[in-house]
């Protein structure tokens, strides 16, 4: 899935002080491809591109995990054309690289409610899932069919139900079994949040997990962010002290 590696002067980085998740908002395909006259799907394939070579570059640095924004709760309110050709480039790309993708040992994992999905699908994700799952490299986290509320709602459920069954009693619920409930557990938090296309918010990304990421956000278009442009973010995140509400 990788593709082939383009050469980017990474010297400046210093691999010490690399975040050690990164989650990003990839936004902007739309526009990307509307800004050159192309069906809006082009632009996604353009991203899928993208995905290749930030996954790549993450695994090359020993970024340990990355979490790509892929398919929220709300694009279902989207034209139905243009979820279904969604559908059809998520199944068609892990088909295509996913025996690459567990060659460069990458665990392959989902956020989200990915049984909404058709069944065609689920069962490309839950294959990948499957396949990859020993690998002991970059863990890449697609974000499909998710929303930071839903689930929040979702861990609340599994927290009140166990309560229910008497096995967590309420003096028990902290941060760490909310957490534990997280589509994210046994993960650590996103240090590092990356938005591309010049919008400037979390749009219901999570929410939980992010509360001490450092924020970048960048004109760029997804399409459009290279290697080069991910290395000027990652400095960007090198060159902030983070205080964690001390001195």
């Amino acid at each position: 899935m990788f593709g082939k590696k383009k050469k980017v002067d990474l010297t400046e980085l210093d691999r010490e002080r690399l975040p050690v998740h990164v989650a990003v908002i990839m936004d902007g395909n739309g526009r990307w491809a509307k800004k050159r006259l192309l069906p809006r799907v082009a632009g996604h394939s353009a991203g899928v591109s993208t995905v290749k070579k930030i996954m790549r570059m993450s695994s090359d640095l020993g970024i340990r995990y990355l979490t790509l924004y892929a398919f929220s709760t709300e694009n279902w309110k989207r034209p139905k054309e243009e979820v279904s050709a969604l559908m059809r480039l998520v199944i068609d790309s892990l088909r295509r690289e996913l025996e690459e993708m567990h060659e460069e040992n990458v665990v392959f994992n989902t956020l989200g409610e990915i049984s909404q999905f058709p069944d065609e699908v689920v069962d490309v994700l839950v294959n990948a899932k499957e396949k990859t799952k020993n690998n002991t490299g970059i863990t890449v986290n697609f974000a499909l069919n998710y929303g930071a509320r839903s689930e929040i709602v979702r861990a609340v459920r599994k927290i009140a139900h166990k309560v229910e069954q008497k096995e967590l009693s309420i003096d028990q619920i902290d941060e760490e079994q909310i957490s534990q409930n997280l589509y994210t557990v046994g993960q650590p938090d996103p240090d590092f949040l990356i938005r591309t296309s010049g919008e400037e918010r979390l749009s219901n990304y999570l929410l939980y997990q992010l509360a001490y990421a450092e924020f970048y956000f960048t004109p760029v278009y997804w399409p459009d962010f290279t290697e080069t442009e991910y290395k000027k973010a990652l400095l960007e995140f090198q060159n902030r002290k983070r205080r964690y509400g001390g001195l």
